[in-house]
């Protein structure tokens, strides 16, 4: 397991650039939170924005995940099929609120340690700082799998399509 909020791979496809790309977007909508009637299609597996060269997207969910990747992807061509580069990463907001809990209990524990030299409570802010970061990555890494088994499954199920 990454200890950063961070995940990549590279998959081969015997799908060409453009049945890839068209897939996609036929499982894919533009997030629209105001309008409910795009949140009602079942078809729907991610959302986000399909372009000629590659992807931004995230798995579509109906209820508020912290911790959901936002997977870019770029997709090139080969004589027989495709390579799909796709990097996970944690949308900037939680980047945001993971880093910004860290650096408040971070200078918790130096306070603590060097201003008012109390050994105890700098150590309990310094766990809470470690638990918070591994909790976020462990979380983290728990939608990576999600999302990856369920990118997965839309190409593969295509791919049966084929044969």
């Amino acid at each position: 397991m990454n200890l950063l909020p961070y995940h990549s791979e590279t998959l081969v496809s015997a799908l060409s650039k453009k049945e890839i790309l068209g897939h996609l977007i036929r499982v894919t909508r533009e997030v629209n939170f105001l309008d409910s009637r795009t949140q009602l299609d079942s078809k729907v597996k991610f959302n986000g924005m399909i372009g000629q060269e590659g992807f931004r997207i995230s798995k579509a969910i109906t209820r508020g995940n912290t911790f959901l990747p936002l997977i870019s992807g770029e997709v090139e061509s080969t004589p027989r099929g495709s390579i799909i580069f796709l990097r996970y990463r944690l949308f900037p907001g939680a980047i945001f609120f993971l880093a910004f809990w860290s650096i408040i209990l971070l200078s918790f524990s130096a306070y603590y340690f060097l201003a008012v030299d109390n050994i105890t409570n700098g150590l309990v802010c310094l766990g809470l700082t470690l638990l918070n970061y591994a909790i976020g990555i462990m979380f983290f890494h728990r939608q990576v799998k999600v999302s990856r088994e369920v990118f997965h499954e839309l190409i593969n199920f295509q791919m049966k399509g084929k044969e």
